[in-house]
């Protein structure tokens, strides 16, 4: 097979799909490796569109069911081309997953030579240097920190990677991590001390050299803007780039595309400044003075953008006119800021020469003071700003609509194969939901049904005298009514809410039903331990686990450990969010209807994903229930419900409890 010339010929192209259709045959490598393996039309079909697209050097958007094995589907055609890959997907969790998993097994199978590596963000890495740092002067908050530091200490003497994620038991979100890795503002590059051990720099010598490399959406799109870990880098010298989880791309694209300032990088930028000042440079500069400024005009701003009035007890996100409608404030508290970080980048230009890190110090102080000024001039007519808001600190993001035009940069950069696949797109044959977001309108679009028997297997159930979601009463009679299934059951529930105000009173009334059946399940609920150990409580069964987002997608409960899922009411996107309201602005400015072209479209993805909880593989059987009657009454209920697997609807309670009730005896008696 020849691949290694720059302009494919047709006998690749015909060469590549051929053998991709041999390896996925009854008699082809997988199945001599894998007894249980079955061909699956699907999967040959999507293997073979991936293939086309390597050969052809051109553009595949394919959604993809549950089922249909597209990890193998996308990763077979680019092994046996034998050219340079790029793959990314939606989580580090899910890199791991194929770095460790697929990728091996299926080399194996194929018995190749091919060479991997995996590239995460420098805060996925050990950095020496700030380890030191953390050893010699930080101050740890508890014991608890100590031993995790003490942990962290001990394990670097021997990892090879330094990927944090080894670390068994250290949660992802400790304090001590955030100490003992290195952001792009703090490293010292090449000036380190450590730099020819540096675990980062390792990472991105081993991708530049590997045949495929694996990545996360988050890590490609944060690198094309700052070009910080590699991936600008290494993206030319790709012949192919895959995005799994392609739904999740555009969002991650918006949001580390765009221009940010943060309080919090503020605070940290003090401490680093402090730290460094006082070990290297005492008695040079009024080093605390300076943090001190620093630090009060960084709260001033917070307090400026949350407003005299505003209570910020959980995340909130603010529209820009929400927030620069309240006069002056917010202009001075940004001059203020400015203006303290120039006087520190002042005086850490004064003393750059008593250390490396006064230099990378003055650029973060320089950098912050720009973003500081620009966030005091006017919004450009292509782009949205906003306010995130949290009880400790304010972020200010400025960001593109879509990621068209990075795409369209990109594609227009070099001719190579670009493969776009998820098993949620959009809910039409064009995949408008994500091709329009992507500018991948050319693109050949493919849509693959799930290989699972629904009809047969799934049930659908949508209460028709159910309270409207804009009632009062409906999140408690979501509650009441889950506690009814789950009983009927025997647990192995999922609750999914679209809020988490809903979730707690959801997870409450659920609570007092069970109490009042004198049902003995119990209830889990998203917040009250780690995500890992919620579901790994849940799988041990007798219990009923409520989520709200982080719930939707990315959880896999296969076989009857999960056989019912509640979905308390049609996810439409929060009308009031700021980027709702740009879209939506701009689709009406495009004479386009937005609440079908926008509203009910992402409705409809998100239905798919939540309803994707339910069938995991091809014997699971379960309940789908969307206790929302617009489903039913409203003029688009039809499209919402054609998105969902074509499951067997119910009309009445009886036979929902009926169905759970069946489900709960096949597996009494199993």
């Amino acid at each position: 097979m020849n691949v290694e010339t720059d302009e494919p010929m047709l006998a690749d192209l015909a060469e590549l799909g051929e053998a991709v259709r041999e390896a996925l045959s009854g008699t082809g490598a997988l199945a001599q490796a894998d007894g249980n393996f079955m061909p699956r039309e699907q999967q040959t079909a999507l293997a073979s569109a991936v293939a086309d697209a390597i050969a052809g050097r051109s553009a595949l958007v394919a959604e993809a069911g549950t089922g249909v094995g597209k990890t193998f589907a996308y990763l077979l055609p680019v092994l046996l081309s034998g050219r340079r890959t790029l793959v990314s997907t939606a989580t580090k969790n899910l890199q791991d997953q194929l770095f460790f998993r697929d990728l091996p097994r299926l080399r194996e199978v194929l018995k190749l030579p091919t060479t991997v590596a995996l590239l995460k963000g420098r805060a996925s890495y050990l950095c020496k240097h700030r380890l030191v740092q953390a050893r010699e002067g930080a101050q740890l908050p508890d014991r608890m920190a100590i031993r995790a530091l003490a942990r962290i200490e001990t394990w670097a003497q021997a990892t090879q990677s330094g990927d944090i994620s080894e670390l068994e038991g250290l949660d992802e979100r400790s304090e001590i991590i955030p100490l003992v890795t290195s952001t792009r503002d703090n490293c010292l590059g090449s000036e380190c001390g450590e730099y020819h051990a540096c675990h980062v720099m390792k990472a991105r010598r081993e991708a530049m050299a590997a045949d495929v490399v694996v990545v996360n959406h988050h890590l490609f799109f944060a690198d094309l803007s700052l070009r910080d870990t590699g991936v600008a880098e290494l993206l030319p010298t790709v012949d192919v780039a895959v995005f799994d989880e392609a739904h999740q791309m555009v969002e991650a694209g918006v949001q580390f595309l765009g221009k940010t300032l943060g309080t919090g990088q503020v605070l940290d930028f003090g401490q680093d400044m402090l730290a460094a000042g006082l070990q290297q440079a005492r008695g040079l500069a009024p080093w605390q003075d300076l943090v001190a400024a620093c630090e009060h005009a960084a709260r001033e701003l917070r307090l400026a953008a949350a407003g005299p009035q505003l209570e910020v007890r959980a995340a909130l996100r603010l529209s820009w006119e929400e927030v620069t409608r309240r006069g002056a404030a917010l202009q001075e508290r940004l001059s203020g800021l400015a203006e303290a970080l120039k006087s520190a980048a002042a005086a850490l230009d004064a003393n750059t020469g008593a250390s490396p890190d006064f230099g990378r110090l003055q650029a973060r102080a320089q950098e912050l003071a720009a973003q500081a000024a620009r966030f005091q001039g006017p919004t450009p007519a292509d782009r949205v700003r906003w306010v995130d808001l949290t009880p400790h600190q304010a972020r200010f993001v400025e960001s593109p609509l879509d990621i068209r035009s990075m795409m369209g940069e990109q594609r227009a950069a070099g001719s190579r194969a670009w493969v776009f696949t998820s098993a949620t797109l959009g809910d039409d044959e064009n995949l408008s939901w994500f091709t329009e977001a992507a500018g991948l309108e050319d693109a050949r679009k493919l849509r693959l049904g799930s290989p699972f028997d629904y009809p047969a297997h799934a049930r659908v159930y949508v209460p028709p005298r159910f309270p409207a979601p804009s009632e009062s009463n409906h999140p408690v009679m979501v509650g009441r009514a889950s506690a009814h299934c789950a009983v009927a059951l025997g647990g192995r529930t999922f609750v999914l809410t679209t809020t988490l105000r809903a979730m707690r009173t959801i997870a409450e009334a659920l609570q007092g039903e069970l109490k009042t059946l004198g049902s003995p399940l119990e209830v889990l609920v998203q917040g009250t331990a780690a995500k890992r150990a919620l579901l790994s409580r849940f799988q041990a069964g007798n219990s009923v686990l409520v989520g709200s987002h982080s719930f939707w997608e990315g959880i896999d409960v296969p076989g009857d450990a999960l056989q019912c899922v509640i979905i308390d009411k049609l996810p439409f996107p929060p009308p009031n969010d700021p980027l709702v309201e740009a879209r939506v602005k701009q689709l009406k400015s495009q004479g386009r209807d937005a609440f079908n072209d926008y509203f009910v479209a992402e409705a409809a993805i998100a239905l798919k994903q939540g309803a994707g909880r339910l069938i995991r593989t091809e014997t699971d059987k379960g309940l789908l229930v969307v206790c929302d009657v617009r489903l039913l009454q409203a003029r688009y209920g039809a499209r919402l419900l054609r998105a969902l697997p074509p499951m067997a609807e119910l009309t009445s309670g009886e036979q929902a409890l009926g169905w759970l009730r069946e489900l709960a005896s096949e597996r009494a008696q199993a």
